[in-house]
């Protein structure tokens, strides 16, 4: 069953297709959007070994809430799948360079 967490997006981990954000994607969102999170919707995620969460849905939602929602923020998250033997450590974060 689906279930909606509230975690920072800085330490969401990008999925394997996904090494950096579509800036273009970003821009676009940013000048529809501004900073405001509180009215995106959920990022999908699966959670993986030691409780990490991977992105499924939302890299660009989960970078421009990271970049512009200012400290402390946190977005929902909709946990959709449970792969708890993946290792993801070695993808990167959304809080990455």
């Amino acid at each position: 069953m689906d279930r909606i967490v509230l975690l920072p997006p800085g330490e969401l981990r990008l999925p394997p297709s996904r090494r950096s954000v579509d800036l273009l994607k970003l821009v676009d969102q940013y000048r529809r959007f501004g900073p405001d999170v509180a009215t995106m919707p959920p990022i999908e995620g699966t959670r993986c070994k030691d409780g990490i969460l991977v992105i499924n849905n939302g890299v660009t939602r989960a970078t421009r809430a990271f970049r512009f929602g200012g400290p402390g923020v946190l977005v929902p998250v909709v946990v959709t799948g449970e792969r708890l033997r993946r290792d993801v450590r070695h993808l990167p974060r959304v809080s990455d360079p």
